[in-house]
């Protein structure tokens, strides 16, 4: 029996492509086969299974068995080209220029994307500073501030035009012709740039109760393309404003909030709320610019086709639609870019180091989700296996053990 042929064609860092002949022998045994298990399973009209001529299975299952070689000798050709080239593929592979015909070879093109070879030449020695800004009054202000506008009442506000912060509830009918449309209702609080700056500067000059035709401009920067620079004409009207009634800043404020007995505490609890994020985030661009002095000391490289896969499983999270790709792929790119070659740096960390997350380092981390959601460790398991986040805690896991490894290896300093 003849071996089947794989012979590479092209490659960059971040992909191969592979040229696949399975010889006609292979081709033949295939198909023997696949009329065999059709002849055997098949129940055929004046036969019994098992026993139709060769001839009438060709005839009957002609299709499904052309179908069934393909799919067996593209599988085979691909367990043999991820022995034969040391392939590590991160996805399916594409099949390019197939030749299938009667009495001849098989020939196709494997196009595959992998995992680039990264060399990681240096990994340590390098400097980072840590830098945790104070927390100042007016941070806990703005936080207290942001408590009290979402435990605030919204109050009508009668006979007064509208003005920045208060919500307004109104309907916009579009003309068509000289007759206006069917109106839309809005609630919108004025000045948080939910609708267009014309509408609002136009409702802010009304009254409740009041209907204004005007025409408005859509933004040179609107979110629909073919709306930027146009203008319309509508019909505005005005049905009711409110007012934001703030909750006064008291000891029964703190209560109802939080578990304080007092405003003090309800302040001493948000600084300290305030000083553990602004640790954290301190702790984040550690390691942020850690990792940018490994890109730039190793010259890490993000592989085009990885960056494109990135930015389409972002607006995939975004539900962006497909093709929209051209227009917003500029805005995801820099953030995809970095976070490759993050992928890249940490993951070659981890196979070299054998940093891979345990199970008994994931039950770990289970268990302390499970007491954080005061259930049983068992129960948080089971939901996070039936969501698939079980993986994504394992790898959350792995990158810390690399992160810390690196860190171990360089020196941050506090400034």
């Amino acid at each position: 029996m003849s071996d089947i042929s794989v012979v590479k064609t092209r490659e960059d860092v971040a992909s191969k492509s592979l040229q696949v002949t399975v010889p006609l022998d292979r081709v033949q045994l295939a198909e023997t086969q696949a009329i065999r298990y059709y002849g055997k399973h098949a129940k055929l009209p004046g036969f019994r299974p098992g026993h139709a001529p060769e001839a009438v299975v060709r005839r009957k299952f002609g299709e499904a068995i052309r179908q069934t070689v393909l799919e067996e000798l593209i599988r085979e050709s691909w367990d043999l080209a991820i022995k034969a080239e040391d392939l590590k593929p991160i996805a399916e592979p594409h099949i390019h220029d197939l030749k299938f015909e009667t009495g001849q070879p098989l020939e196709f093109e494997f196009h595959v994307e992998v995992r680039p070879d990264v060399q990681l030449g240096r990994t340590g020695g390098f400097t980072v500073k840590r830098t945790v800004p104070p927390v100042k009054d007016e941070d806990v202000a703005e936080r207290l501030r942001n408590l009290q506008e979402r435990k605030a009442t919204w109050l009508p506000v009668e006979g007064e035009r509208p003005a920045p912060g208060q919500l307004v509830r109104l309907d916009v009918a579009p003309f068509e012709g000289d007759t206006p449309g069917s109106a839309q209702p809005y609630t919108v609080v004025l000045g948080e740039g939910r609708t267009l700056p014309e509408v609002e500067e136009r409702v802010m000059g009304m009254l409740p109760g009041e209907t204004l035709d005007t025409e408005v401009r859509f933004p040179d920067d609107h979110a629909e393309e073919s709306r930027r620079g146009q203008s319309r004409r509508v019909r505005l009207t005005l049905h009711e404003v409110k007012r934001q009634e703030l909750p006064a800043l008291d000891d029964g404020f703190a209560r109802e909030v939080g578990d304080f007995e007092s405003l003090d505490g309800l302040r001493a609890g948000i600084r300290a709320d305030l000083e553990a994020d602004a640790k954290a985030a301190a702790e984040q661009a550690v390691r942020q610019e850690l990792l940018q002095q490994i890109y730039t000391a190793n010259d890490i490289p993000a592989p085009a086709s990885l960056v494109t896969r990135l930015i389409r499983g972002y607006m995939e999270a975004y539900k962006i639609p497909a093709e929209q790709f051209d227009r917003f792929a500029p805005e995801f790119h820099p953030v995809a870019e970095q976070q490759v070659r993050r992928e890249l740096v940490l993951e070659t960390v981890v196979e070299r180091q054998g940093l891979a997350a345990t199970t008994a380092e994931v039950d770990e981390r289970v268990q302390v989700l499970a007491a954080a959601r005061q259930l049983p460790p068992g129960q948080v398991y089971a939901q996070l296996e039936k969501s698939g986040r079980l993986r994504e805690l394992e790898r959350s896991v792995t990158e810390e053990k690399a992160l810390a490894w690196l860190l171990q290896q360089s020196t941050v300093v506090e400034g």
